[in-house]
């Protein structure tokens, strides 16, 4: 599977900024969560989702056997390591220790990233220490 060019994804998630936070949702400018906003730069890079997303759980905190987030990106982008992660791939991060990856960001740079955040929408910021030691799995976006 080749990837998609990342100028392209980093653009697109760019389009995204000050998209107002909407749990479950994915309209840029009218509302998305994290997991809506990758799934809107997939729309806009790739092509139509590949299946729908089943209602999830805001929980960050949630524990268990599987890694719903990662199984689902598995099923359609290719895994790479979260220290060879290059600009344009797509973050999972384990926000809480032995809780389950819930959270989802686009690198944009080698130190910064895109996101949808509670209260705060759709922003870009540093790629500090903090987020990124919570960074539990990455997968590079598919070319169309």
């Amino acid at each position: 599977m080749t990837p998609a060019n990342p100028d392209l994804i980093i653009a697109a998630a760019r389009s995204w900024l000050g998209t107002p936070y909407h749990d479950q949702a994915s309209l840029k400018r009218v509302g998305c969560d994290c997991l809506g906003l990758a799934r809107g730069v997939w729309r806009e890079v790739v092509g139509p989702e590949p299946f729908p997303i089943p209602p999830y759980s805001r929980d960050w905190g949630e524990s268990g056997p599987r890694e719903v987030l990662a199984d689902g990106a598995r099923r359609m982008m290719p895994e790479i390591a979260p220290v060879d992660a290059p600009p344009g791939a797509l973050i999972l991060f384990r926000m809480m220790p032995r809780a389950i990856a819930k959270h989802v960001g686009i690198l944009t740079g080698a130190d910064t990233f895109l996101h949808a955040y509670e209260r705060l929408g759709v922003i870009e910021e540093p790629l500090t220490p903090t987020w990124r030691r919570r960074i539990a799995f990455a997968f590079l976006f598919p070319q169309r």
